[in-house]
């Protein structure tokens, strides 16, 4: 769950987002994607294409609504809010700063957007929240 605290990732952010997307589909399989929509903000569309295995535009808080349709996990925004404090909790165990954090990133976010998106005062696309954490987690010791 991509929530969790993560000590080690895959070789690469791609193969992350593909883990946790893999986990989100299945919930959707699961339940339908008709039965998702309902339940979430999110569109039928886009959740048959997370089903296909594709990769949808996600905000953080829609790969949130999701995943809080899993069996035993908590509502949407509280998973948010532990998502980011374990991106906060793993700088300060990889020993990183925002800058650091920002000179390893593959996607284009400075070091001042990354500090406003952890600490959940902007906006996260579920993309940027798996690049950050990638760095993190491959940072720590």
């Amino acid at each position: 769950m991509f929530y969790e605290q993560r000590m080690t990732v895959p070789d690469s952010p791609a193969e992350l987002r593909a883990e946790y997307e893999d986990d989100l589909a299945a919930i959707v399989d699961n339940r339908g994607p008709a039965a998702v929509a309902s339940e979430t903000d999110l569109e039928t569309e886009t959740l048959e294409a997370l089903s296909a295995g594709d990769s949808p535009e996600l905000t953080l808080e829609e790969a949130a609504e999701i995943q809080s349709l899993a069996e035993g996990t908590p509502d949407s925004e509280t998973i948010v809010t532990m998502a980011l404090e374990h991106l906060l909790l793993g700088m300060s165990t990889a020993v990183l700063d925002v800058d650091a954090v920002e000179s390893h990133l593959e996607i284009e976010m400075d070091a001042k957007e990354v500090h406003q998106k952890i600490e959940g005062r902007a906006p996260m696309s579920f993309a940027e929240f798996v690049h950050v954490q990638y760095v993190i987690a491959d940072g720590a010791p």
